[in-house]
């Protein structure tokens, strides 16, 4: 799924002042670069760093890519190249449904899952299917058999058997329950399929066309691309596909709740409520709506992490954001090239600028 869960953690928490350092953005970059060039930097594609209205670095590599599977060589990677989010899809659509709610588009959290889905009435009449909330597909924890361990390259991996399956909702909705919802973890592209079902049935558009009106728009990302299944919905997923400098500007609406250019885009209620710890992946690591959670408030530090090495870090009470995209498809030590960037790259000038 995504490797050593443990690599999630960022194992920082900044606090201070933010004061002025010039000259920053050359430095970081050719430290970059020198990383990349001296192989310590395997896979990575391109990094942005920006602690708040500084961009400390952005840089750009050369390395074999692939659109959602399908390899497309080596790619000289710039600021207009198109490239996957993977699973950092899931928390865009975390921040789509978030969206939605405030326009009462979509079910409350606390409303029951399977409610919202009258035409698998065969499901919702199976004892236990009642108890499963909204909530617990925006936490992970619905409590029905799922298994993306494997690789993304095995047919029995459940998001690739979903992608297979003639109708993508009742495959995820019809699993096993192994467990009360509500219990544990596990995660589950199937769970995200649904609520982007639920964004697009509320607002009756299609996930992407939302996605465009209301957050993109907003936000100057003009170009995009989200990949869709053989049944043409887009992958709530795994299926987005940004621009590095629109990436970043995601994680700028994030560090500074929900506000773009003093709009509110996303409502900082919903950014609170998705940052509340819910789950627990491991001893180290929270998960929230959508999101993983490091640390506590006030200085909690919210991660989306997607295969390849694909990651946002975003620490909003110092308005630090990292976004990071790499070529390490289905390499479990994938993560290592996007943890490395942030915590013996970014962290560390984060730091020295805040007088840490």
């Amino acid at each position: 799924m995504l490797g050593n869960l443990q690599a999630l953690i960022p194992a920082f928490v900044l606090a201070g002042v933010l004061t002025a350092a010039p000259a920053l953005a050359q430095t970081l970059a050719e430290r970059l670069q020198s990383e990349f060039d001296a192989g310590g930097l395997p896979g990575l594609h391109g990094t942005i760093i920006d602690l708040g209205d500084q961009r400390l670095a952005e840089v750009y590599f050369a390395g074999p890519d692939e659109r959602w599977g399908m390899p497309l060589g080596k790619v000289q990677h710039n600021p207009e190249s198109l490239h996957d989010l993977r699973s950092v899809t899931k928390s865009v659509v975390g921040l789509l449904y978030g969206i939605a709610l405030a326009e009462d588009k979509v079910p409350s959290p606390d409303a029951p899952l399977y409610a919202q889905f009258p035409e698998y009435e065969d499901l919702q009449a199976q004892d236990g299917r009642d108890k499963i909330l909204v909530s617990h597909a925006l936490s992970m924890q619905m409590g029905l058999r799922w298994n993306e361990d494997l690789p993304y390259t095995d047919p029995r991996n459940s998001e690739i058997a979903m992608e297979q399956a003639p109708d993508r909702y009742r495959y995820a909705l019809e699993q096993d329950i192994i467990e009360a919802p509500g219990t544990n973890w596990i995660y589950s592209g199937g769970a995200v399929a649904l609520l982007g079902k639920l964004i697009a049935d509320g607002t009756g558009m299609p996930l992407d066309a939302f996605a465009r009106e209301k957050l993109f728009a907003p936000l100057g990302i003009t170009e995009f691309e989200w990949i869709a299944g053989t049944d043409g919905v887009p992958s709530a997923a795994s299926g987005l596909r940004l621009k590095m400098p629109d990436l970043a500007k995601i994680g700028r609406l994030v560090a500074q709740d929900g506000v773009h250019e003093g709009k509110e885009v996303v409502p900082a209620d919903w950014l609170n409520q998705s940052f509340q710890p819910r789950a627990t992946v491991n001893e180290f690591t929270k998960y929230g709506y959508l999101w993983y959670l490091a640390g506590e408030q006030p200085n909690i530090v919210v991660i989306a992490v997607g295969n390849g090495g694909q990651r946002l870090t975003v620490q909003p009470a110092v308005d630090l954001s990292v976004a990071t995209f790499a070529g390490r498809y289905n390499d479990r030590d994938a993560w290592r090239t996007s943890l490395k960037v942030v915590l013996d790259i970014a962290v560390p000038e984060a730091k020295r600028i805040l007088g840490r």
